[in-house]
């Protein structure tokens, strides 16, 4: 804890890395330790790095901040940069940190057996720069007064005439929502996406803003008759005590989208060992670790993604609750190569 309180306090006064890689230098000397740069900020996490630690006898002293914020903290750092693993949300995250060459390749037997080949990026032989850990879905949320179920059973049917002004999203430029029409374009090609997505523009009931807890509140509300969410956004809404959330969760429907066609967009939390990692073995061992039946109900319970290894078991009735349903099982590496093009669609249809 004081490593990570010294650290706190020095990024904020803009220390340099220099003394920074010192700091953590010397903490290196007296214990085995994991510098860990970390996008994930759920206090349920912190179980997941005391289980570590218990286990491995490695500490791990950790910067927590936005995906953003820790990528250009490791491009300032460049070859100095003290931190061993970077840990992000989203492929559209994962890619901007493989192209700009933040990550080394890692062959690891375990981590290929229990990772499925397209939630890890691509490997070339010597091993994937990164691997999923965790994954949550993009669904469909609609207002039970206002809309029919059947007319919004696929992202396709969001770009309808029949919900023209019922439409809520965040904005086009989040990585969530680049993710997502990066698939589009990948299942669609892009002429059709374009269209498609000129539709979406057409049915706004607003201006894109908040987030996707925003836009269910906004759907239970009325201010829009239907929204896209990512899945732990709904599940914590299903598992919150509050009133006024239990009052959304009664107003809104939920609908798995494109169930007899592509299946419904996937995405991941994921992490990777970066290039000048000095603790890389204890890095390999903490990815390791990322995909044990343990950690993996960690990320389950805690923030409630699905486990991405088939062997672990989430004990959240809510989450389970969601019921089965037919993934996309599209390529993460492909949505991630896909962001530059999405952003240049959206641009073009006037999606802000």
């Amino acid at each position: 804890m004081f490593v990570k309180r010294v650290l706190g306090a020095m990024f904020a006064s803009g220390v340099g890395v220099a003394c920074l890689g010192g700091v953590m230098g010397v903490a290196q000397a007296q214990e085995k330790v994991l510098n860990l740069y970390s996008a994930r900020h759920y206090q349920t996490d912190e179980a997941l790095y005391q289980n570590f630690t218990k286990q491995t006898g490695i500490k791990i002293n950790r910067i927590e901040l936005g995906d953003e914020p820790l990528l250009e903290r490791v491009r300032n750092e460049g070859k100095n940069s003290p931190a061993d693993v970077l840990m992000v949300v989203d492929a559209a995250r994962l890619w901007k940190a493989q192209i700009e060459g933040f990550f080394q390749p890692v062959k690891s037997k375990s981590l290929e057996a229990k990772i499925p080949a397209h939630l890890r990026g691509k490997d070339d032989g010597k091993g994937s720069e990164w691997f999923g850990f965790s994954t949550r879905a993009r669904v469909i949320v609609y207002n039970k007064d206002k809309i029919k179920a059947e007319d919004v059973q696929n992202y396709e049917d969001l770009a309808s005439p029949k919900l023209k002004g019922k439409l809520c999203t965040r904005s086009g430029s989040h990585p969530y929502m680049l993710s997502w029409i990066g698939s589009m374009i990948e299942h669609l090609g892009e002429a059709k996406a374009e269209e498609w997505a000129r539709g979406l523009v057409a049915n706004m009931a607003r201006p894109p803003r908040g987030g996707d807890t925003d836009q269910i509140h906004a759907v239970a509300a009325g201010e829009c008759g239907v929204a896209v969410t990512n899945t732990y956004y709904w599940v914590r809404l299903l598992r919150s005590s509050k009133p006024e959330d239990k009052a959304t969760v009664a107003k809104v429907g939920f609908v798995w989208p494109n169930q007899k066609s592509t299946g419904t967009h996937i995405n991941i939390a994921g992490a990777g060992v970066l290039k000048h990692a000095p603790n890389r073995a204890a890095a390999v061992q903490f990815l390791e670790y990322l995909a044990s039946d343990e950690a993996q109900g960690y990320f389950a319970n805690g923030n409630n993604e699905w486990p991405v290894v088939k062997t672990a078991v989430a004990k959240n009735p809510e989450l389970d609750s969601l019921g089965p349903f037919k993934a996309d099982n599209l390529s993460i590496a492909t949505i991630g190569v896909r962001q530059v093009a999405a952003q240049k669609l959206l641009d073009r249809v006037g999606y802000k």
